[in-house]
């Protein structure tokens, strides 16, 4: 049996009278709730929508390269380098 989460949170949306009517019709031709199915079609827009940045494949050739730039040792950047050696901001006296 599936568990029942509470909801807690609300979400209003502002909408024109047609788009109402659109979603109420969806809703009735789905056999749900206007909420139900508002939400499970954004939640599946939103999966959608970060899939990309939630997990990615890779080919074997390309694993291997990844894993070789992980492992590889950083490279000189002698900007950054020059930047942490100078005082910053909050390194000066109350007084300077």
């Amino acid at each position: 049996m599936a568990t029942r989460t509470t909801r807690t949170e609300k979400l209003d949306l502002r909408l024109t009278r047609n788009a109402k009517s659109t979603l109420q019709a969806a809703a009735a031709a789905s056999h749900r709730s206007v909420s139900e199915f508002v939400l499970e079609s954004a939640l599946a827009r939103a999966d959608e929508a970060l899939a990309d940045r939630r997990t990615f494949g890779l080919s074997a050739a390309e694993w291997k390269a990844f894993m070789a730039a992980l492992d590889a040792p950083p490279r000189p950047l002698p900007r950054l380098e020059r930047l942490l050696r100078e005082p910053g901001f909050f390194d000066a006296g109350p007084n300077s």
